[in-house]
Order: structure tokens, then sequence, then C-alpha cells
């Protein structure tokens, strides 16, 4: 990537908090104040409202704007908020309890949770993107993919042990950004919420809520900003925040991504350059790095930023990398691409091929767009890509390991929510008429019928059986 590519930078919001105090409330509360008391102006805070073929701009931010390599807070590759109106809150104000909400994407805990985990997935306007026309399909496609993909899916979860490891990870980062964050003199409570599997985000604002949670940032658990993930996560907490009177009203910020964020990058780079020494020619080894693929329509129609973000993300690693002398060669592919559609190239294992033919040896892989081990990391990458390397010609194959609780990284995470918490600011956004969703059951039942019957014969076309025989199932 060139240097132009990476030199697009918004104007920079300075989020100083040097002159803060922290004093510990009963009950895991915190309350903020400086030598005036916390007040958060209309000056700080972050409106970020760029039209978007959704028509609803999620918490009111966007996802296009651009970068910082120094790691310094930007909208919306940094905090971002509601466009609402801000808070404050004087000397004489009552504490603040200061709640976390980790987002991820969950997984089946059993292989009896992987139909309706991928159903729940699929079922996503987000990762199916249907037109308006013919949204009445989504459940019963989700139906449909869930149940022919299923039996390879439990395979692969099978050979990690039977389920995902994802939400056991995810609680223990939750609580270790706890205690950092408790060390760093703010009580905080840590919630996670999960997009497509238990605890599913709707539980944990729930519990927020009883909790009486008064200031939530929200930190989704993706390095990188798409739409199908910290878009279609931040579309379900919007969804629930503008139907309730008390969420309508809490101060959020939102850390929409963190890929550019200076302890991110040297904690990538510490792992990175441990690995390498495993070697015994580090200097030869290629620098692999595997992400996940999105649609390619998701970025050519949609505008979703995840590439450019991606890029920029590889860009920055090996920038850190060479700063320490550490000059190898490298190369970015995407991988787990599903159905008979384009995804970003280029693709995991066609370049595995390539690289092997092209007589490369040594070759180290990073799985760059997952903090957490699960069955990309374990099964995917660990096993599949492994013995496509193997088979090319590469003879000497190494992985780094997911982030996880790296201390150097919670740490990180634990000072981008300090950065965050003076841009809170409460949503309200009313739910407008032609969003009210549809309760008359007839129409319902009717809808399923005819989607059901169009999904059968769509999918069960000779043309789509062969699609789905080379790359769904």
């Amino acid at each position: 990537m060139d240097a132009a590519t990476c030199s697009r930078v918004l104007p920079q919001i300075n989020l100083s908090h040097s002159d803060r105090r922290l004093s510990a409330g009963r009950s895991g509360s915190a309350s903020c104040r400086s030598s005036e008391g916390l007040k958060i102006s209309k000056q700080l805070t972050v409106s970020c409202s760029v039209a978007s073929d959704k028509g609803n701009d999620m918490f009111g931010l966007s996802h296009y704007s651009k970068k910082n390599p120094a790691g310094e807070v930007l909208c919306p590759a940094g905090v971002c908020t509601y466009g609402g109106t801000a808070v404050e809150s004087h000397s004489h104000a009552e504490e603040e309890k200061v709640g976390v909400l980790l987002l991820n994407l969950g997984g089946p805990e059993t292989l009896n949770d992987v139909q309706p985990f991928l159903f729940n997935l699929f079922a996503d306007p987000d990762i199916i993107r249907l037109p308006r026309l013919f949204r009445f399909l989504q459940q019963p496609l989700a139906k449909l993919i869930s149940v022919l993909r299923a039996p390879k899916s439990k395979e692969g979860y099978a050979a990690i042990g039977g389920g995902s490891p994802l939400r056991k990870i995810t609680d223990e980062q939750a609580n270790e950004l706890k205690k950092t964050l408790e060390s760093k003199d703010l009580p905080v409570n840590v919630y996670v919420g999960m997009r497509y599997w238990y605890p599913f985000t709707e539980e944990a604002v729930q519990q927020i809520k009883k909790d009486r949670i008064t200031r939530l940032v929200v930190l989704p658990l993706y390095p990188q900003f798409s739409i199908s993930t910290t878009g279609s996560s931040v579309s379900v907490l919007q969804d629930i925040f503008r139907k309730d009177a008390y969420l309508s009203r809490m101060p959020v910020s939102i850390i929409n991504s963190w890929y550019q964020r200076e302890g991110y990058l040297k904690s990538m780079a510490d792992l990175i350059s441990k690995e390498l020494e495993s070697f015994s020619e580090p200097a030869e080894v290629m620098i692999f790095f595997s992400a996940h693929g999105v649609p390619l329509s998701y970025v050519e129609d949609a505008g979703d930023p995840y590439k450019d973000q991606m890029e920029e993300c590889i860009f920055l690693i090996m920038k850190e990398l060479k700063s320490r002398g550490i000059n190898n060669e490298h190369t970015l592919a995407y991988q787990s691409r599903v159905g008979p559609v384009q995804w970003l190239k280029p693709y995991t294992d066609e370049v595995l091929v390539e690289l092997g033919q092209k007589g490369v040896k040594s070759l180290l892989a990073v799985p760059v767009s997952f903090v957490s081990e699960h069955i990309e990391t374990l099964e995917e990458i660990d096993m599949e890509y492994r013995e496509l390397a193997l088979e090319s010609g590469i003879e000497n194959w190494g992985r780094v390991p997911a982030l996880g609780c790296t201390p150097s990284f919670i740490t990180d995470l634990a000072d981008a929510v300090i950065e965050a918490l003076p841009l809170a600011t409460a949503m309200s956004t009313p739910q407008t008429t032609s969003e009210v969703v549809d309760h008359d059951p007839l129409r319902y039942v009717i809808k399923i019928f005819f989607g059901s019957f169009l999904a059968f014969v769509l999918f069960f076309s000779p043309k789509m059986i062969m699609a789905f025989r080379n790359h769904l199932i």
C-alpha cells in the first residue's frame, strides 16, 4: 500500500483527561470530575454524520472516515458518540456508575448449537444483504443455508474440541479489562454481548439497565470496522436503545475501531517478532497476514471501510516491525469466504498455493482480524491452511497466536476506554412510523410461505446446487 493511501486523516479530536480525578464510589461506581466537575462540552461531541444507504447512521456515527497512524483518537477510526445532547455533571452531581460493553461474534458451545448459531448468523441482514423487495426471504434463506452448512461446520467444531472457545476467552478478556481499569482508579462493570449466540447483546443490555449503569463505553472486539461485524452489533444496540426511555438517555461512547492504536500495534509486533525467532532463519520468513473476508459488494456498493482499514493496519504493523529492524517480506490475503459471490481478494487458499509455487519455504501466518482464538484460527488456519501450505511446497510453518489476554493489549483497551469515557453523550432518536415492525399475523404467514417456496425453487435449481457444492458445502 502506498503512502498516499495512509495520508488521509480527519481533524484530530484531543481527548485530554490529565486533569481528571477518579473517586471510587460504592457498588463499583465511579465519579469522574475535573477541578470544576466533569463537564463534557459540545465542542468535544463527535458528530459523524455522513449519508449512507442504510438510512440510519448507527448511534449518529459514520464508518467512512479515516485513520491516524500515531494512534490518536479519530472519528470513526477511534471514538464515536451519539449525535445527541452532551451531558454535564457538576461537582455536586451523583457519582457515575460506569459500564463497558464488549461486543463479539459469539460461537456455538456444543455441536447441537451449530445449526441454530448458523441460522442466527445468516438471518442477519448485514450478513446476507437482500434487496428491500426480497427481505421477506431473509429467514427462509437463513434456515436453508444453516441446514445445508451445518454438517460441515460441525466437523470443524468437532476438530477443535466440540465447540467454540470464544465465549470463555471473551469472558477472560472482560475480567482482565475490569482489573486493569480498576488499577487505573476507574471501577467499572464489564459486560459481554455476543451477536449470534449466548450471551446475546440483548441480554447484556438488560443487565446494564438492571445494574442502573449511568455511562457506557461500547468496545467491539474487532480491530477494524466492517458493516458485518461492528456495524451489525451497533445496529442491534441502536434498535434496543431507541425503544427504551432509560437507555435512550444514557450517555454512550462507541470505540468504533482501534487498529491504529499504538498499544495494539506494538502488541501485534511483539507476538510476530517472538514467533519469528522460532524459525532457524527468521529473516527469510514470509509474514502472511490472513484476515476474515467480506463480500466485495460490501466495499464497492455499501462503502464498507474494512478493506482500507485492513490495508492500513498491515502497513502500520509492518512499520512498527521495521522500526525494530525486522524487514521481512509480507503479504495480505482474505479467508473464510462463503457462497457463490465474489469476496475480497486475494483469497488465502489461492495465495498459499502461489507462494509455494514461487519457492517460499518458510511462512508465518498472522490472524490479523481476530483477537481471540476460535474456529477460523484453530481449524481453518491451523489445520486446513497449514495442510495446504505444506502440500504446496512450504516447508516451515508457524502461526502467531491471537492477542487474547496479552497484558499490553488489555492495557491499551483500558486506555481506549478511559479516553472514550468523557465523550459519552445521550441518544434520543425516536422510532419512526416506517420502522415499526409489521405484526399482522396473516401477512407474516403469507411472507414465510411464499418466501420458503421461492427459496426452495431458487436453491434447488441445478445452477445453485452446483454453486453451493463448490463454495458453501
